[in-house]
């Protein structure tokens, strides 16, 4: 386990690309693509007054060019110098930013620091030495969502909350991944300069009807399955990227993303800091951005309370990431929901589910955990009521009061 962690100074970009408050979104457009950046700070009088994002602008495609940065600016959390990579690892994650402003004690705008900092330091972080045996496959997600080149990039507008979080393989009529294409390649035909006050005609009638081929990076960056977790992370920082594909005969098989080693990095770096409680748990929702309504995150964080409190009788959980993702060969309201459970014991555990019911997936993907962390731990010991097997009811309870108090205030079930 590391006994420290790099701070945003450590890792931070210094003097970073600014924009004043009443720059025209084309001005923001042209850096990031210039600059390859996702977010830049806005600043009102050498002030910052938030930042403006590539997510942003293309939630609001039909605006002006000229329209000013200022009206669409978000509040991002702010870091500071001394914050620990884990911290700024989670702030990046429970956002869904690439990249965050660090300020000084005064609000001073010192720097940027992004996902692709972190993963740059992480070869040479110990969580990573540690781990000889981490694959790309236990932290990848499936690629269960792939564009073919002969598609029409206007049905990548329909992908735009998947192509938020990661590129999409691109793959030919076999199957086999040939490129790659994210929101940013996308951007190149959401918007197209107007001449003289009037809509170019080529918007009108084909910006998006042409082929997702005329607008993917290729080749893709892959890795082959079985490859070490660290090699992605190698991969990412040299070839410039926010993702690699788990390839297997040239088929994508896997997405491994800045998100998912962050992810990672974060379940090694939370033992320890409050033994015993799930209030210790970091939970990561990624797919469900904008789309579904404040009351079902609720009820799902509820089911997800209720199912770590069972899943602590048997080890320690540091982390919980679950995503949704569109299955394309389901009905067309049917979403796969992957999870993954990091303990405190180095262990991985997987489930997913398809269907309609979020909840009803969310709801059997932690019984199924569940089982599977109870098997875990009665295996050391066997098997039968002889060897302590503790049975799998609702009224079980810990044999720690002081865990026990904890669960019951989390969850807010009194009568467990």
């Amino acid at each position: 386990m590391p006994t420290a962690w790099p701070t945003a100074s450590d890792l931070m970009t210094a003097r970073p690309v600014t924009l004043p408050h009443d720059a025209p979104i084309s001005k923001a457009l042209g850096l990031m693509r210039s600059r390859r950046i996702h977010e830049i700070p806005v600043l009102r009088n050498s002030r910052m007054v938030g930042m403006v994002t590539l997510e942003s602008i293309a939630r609001r495609s039909r605006w002006s060019l000229t329209t000013k940065v200022e009206h669409l600016v978000v509040l991002p959390p702010l870091i500071l110098p001394t914050t620990p990579f884990s911290e700024v690892a989670e702030q990046l994650l429970s956002t869904g930013l690439r990249g965050i402003p660090v300020v000084g004690h005064r609000g001073e705008l010192l720097g940027m620091i992004g996902r692709s900092d972190l993963i740059r330091a992480m070869p040479g972080l110990s969580v990573f030495r540690s781990a000889d045996g981490l694959t790309v496959e236990q932290v990848a997600r499936s690629a269960g969502t792939v564009v073919r080149e002969d598609d029409l990039c206007r049905n990548l507008v329909a992908q735009l909350r998947v192509l938020e979080d990661h590129p999409l393989p691109v793959v030919d009529r076999k199957g086999r991944v040939v490129g790659a294409v994210g929101i940013s390649d996308l951007g190149e035909v959401l918007w197209r300069p107007t001449v003289g006050g009037k809509r170019d005609a080529r918007a009108s009638r084909s910006a998006l009807d042409v082929k997702v081929s005329s607008i993917m990076r290729s080749p893709a960056v892959t890795i082959p399955l079985g490859a070490p977790a660290v090699e992605a992370a190698r991969t990412m920082t040299r070839e410039k990227v926010s993702s690699v594909f788990v390839v297997e005969d040239g088929h994508p098989t896997r997405i491994v993303g800045q998100a998912d080693l962050l992810s990672f990095a974060i379940s090694r770096a939370r033992p320890g800091a409050v033994r015993g409680g799930i209030e210790n748990v970091y939970v990561e929702i990624t797919g469900l951005r904008g789309s579904v309504d404040p009351g079902l995150l609720a009820e799902i964080d509820g089911g997800v309370a209720k199912g770590l409190r069972r899943i602590a009788r048997y080890v320690r959980p540091t982390l919980l990431t679950l995503h949704f993702a569109p299955q394309g060969t389901h009905r067309t309201n049917d979403l796969t929901v992957e999870a993954r459970l990091f303990t405190e014991q180095g262990r991985i555990f997987y489930a997913s589910h398809t269907g309609w019911n979020l909840m009803a997936g969310v709801v059997g993907l932690l019984d199924d955990l569940a089982a599977q962390t109870r098997r875990a731990s009665e295996a050391p010991r066997g098997k039968g009521r002889r060897r302590g097997l503790v049975p799998e009811t609702e009224d079980v309870t810990s044999d720690d009061p002081d865990l026990e108090a904890k669960l019951k205030a989390v969850t807010g079930d009194e009568d467990a």
